[in-house]
């Protein structure tokens, strides 16, 4: 389907998946959310993306999902692209929640991840995108999660859809920087198309490989810092950029700690933004764990001793 006004759109920057705050009855705490999107946008982020892996898009029924990303939209207010998260063990439920993101006017692009259990075939993945591509008028970032969702998007088959019109990138999670090089090497021709990380590690060396920017968990917590790599290599400064990396990576490795995006929730509360806990099953870090992030945070700066 032709995007129309989309048709020039492409991801770039430092796109935030940001976390859901939750009450502690389950019900999301939007006061505290429309709160994390003002600090990001003052930090310099270049996009709020809702309903990622990091919101726990797999937690929300389609009536908060609507009702967030309204919310999102409303408190964004045009100063900075909107992403949704698209994502859905069957085409049709893709589709369905594509739809959802039609109709809310400020959405500008959404992110498709691969479906979950269902070991797809690539041709099967193929079909899955151009069926969703078909659907829908907003432009899509594939999303690969590999270490989630055991499957795999290949570079040859980025390459296909990448000719799709409305399919304009690729989120990259795997951490193998391999699959990313030849995603950017595959498609570097293509003017419409940009390649994205999900490893928070791996920004600065995607960008200097080509890739157009990140969806990078981590800069709930440090978004100046993240925003400092791209910001820093596109004004040319490498060591700049090289640095800020440098100082995020023991952030991005803590969150092994626990089950994700815990780490990311955990540090925010340290931050003094109270989004709650994962919902469960996901549980708290430990009180050794979550020692161990206050040092993280310290030695990074952005905590008193």
């Amino acid at each position: 389907m032709p995007r129309g006004d989309n048709m020039a759109f492409l991801p770039k920057g430092i796109i935030v998946p940001v976390v859901t705050p939750y009450f502690e009855d389950g019900n999301i705490d939007y006061e505290i959310y429309r709160k994390i999107i003002n600090y990001l946008i003052k930090n310099g982020v270049h996009g709020i993306f809702p309903m990622g892996t990091t919101g726990e898009f797999y937690a929300v029924s389609d009536d908060e999902y609507r009702n967030l990303l309204e919310v999102s939209v409303e408190e964004v207010n045009g100063r900075i692209p909107v992403y949704a998260g698209v994502n859905h063990i069957t085409t049709r439920g893709a589709i369905r929640l594509a739809a959802i993101c039609e109709k809310i006017s400020g959405i500008d692009a959404i992110s498709v991840l691969t479906p979950m259990f269902v070991s797809q075939t690539q041709d099967e993945l193929s079909q899955y995108y151009k069926r969703i591509a078909e659907s829908t008028s907003l432009p899509i970032i594939m999303y690969n999660n590999k270490p989630k969702t055991n499957i795999t998007i290949e570079p040859e088959t980025v390459a296909r859809l990448s000719e799709v019109l409305n399919i304009v990138g690729v989120k990259d999670s795997t951490g193998d920087f391999t699959n990313t090089a030849e995603y950017i090497r595959l498609t570097r021709g293509n003017d419409h198309f940009s390649v994205l990380l999900g490893r928070d590690t791996l920004i600065f060396a995607g960008l200097c490989q080509g890739a157009a920017g990140a969806i990078a968990s981590c800069a709930n917590v440090a978004p100046r810092l993240v925003a400092d790599i791209y910001d820093k290599f596109v004004e040319g400064d490498l060591e700049g950029s090289r640095e800020a990396q440098f100082k995020l990576n023991p952030l991005r490795l803590a969150c092994n700690m626990g089950t994700f995006p815990e780490v990311i929730k955990e540090a925010m509360g340290m931050l003094g933004f109270n989004v709650g806990k994962c919902l469960e099953p996901i549980a708290e870090l430990t009180d050794v764990q979550k020692q161990k992030l206050k040092n993280v945070l310290f030695n990074m700066g952005f905590l008193d001793n």
